[in-house]
């Protein structure tokens, strides 16, 4: 009765652990389901561990065009550390940062031009209009400009609008 009573923690204590058909970790005290290959198997208690089966490989069925029949032997896709996700989370982070930099500067880009296009647009409006047009110089003295610098002021006007202000 002794005996009995020093061996029962033992058999409380297997387990076993394998990995199912997602690759997730399994535990349990009763053996997997016969589905699970025992490549799949991690631990076993000792002495229960089930013998391979030798079976040839023309009696599996063939898989399927266009599939891929992942090896029994492969490992499945380790979950990435924490020093992997935080690069990624990093990496992510830069990536939108610089994409909204780009756009805040295409942004104060199309603010600016509009804002040079309508200067020049109230420009060409005040030399078709026939007004006297002032320049002044460097001491304030004011000159007028004359028909020859209004036309050429206005064709310039012209091409820069066609240019650049659509």
């Amino acid at each position: 009765m002794l005996a009995a009573l020093l061996c029962w923690p033992l058999l409380a204590q297997a387990q076993w652990v394998w990995l199912n058909e997602r690759g997730i970790k399994q535990l349990s005290d009763q053996p997997p389901p016969s589905s699970v290959p025992n490549s799949r198997i991690l631990k076993a208690p000792r002495g229960q561990m089930p013998e391979p089966l030798t079976t040839a490989p023309a009696a599996e069925a063939p898989a399927a065009e266009g599939e891929a029949t992942p090896a029994p032997d492969s490992k499945p896709k380790a979950k990435p550390t924490l020093a992997e996700r935080n690069a990624d989370y990093n990496k992510r982070r830069s990536e939108t940062a610089a994409a909204e930099q780009k756009n805040r500067e295409e942004g104060e880009r199309q603010t600016d031009n509009a804002k040079n296009c309508e200067s020049i647009r109230a420009n060409q409006r005040v030399l078709e209009s026939g007004e006297r047009v002032a320049n002044y110089d460097k001491n304030g003295g004011r000159s007028f400009i004359s028909d020859e610098q209004r036309a050429q002021q206005i064709k310039r006007n012209q091409h820069m609008l066609a240019s650049g202000c659509k």
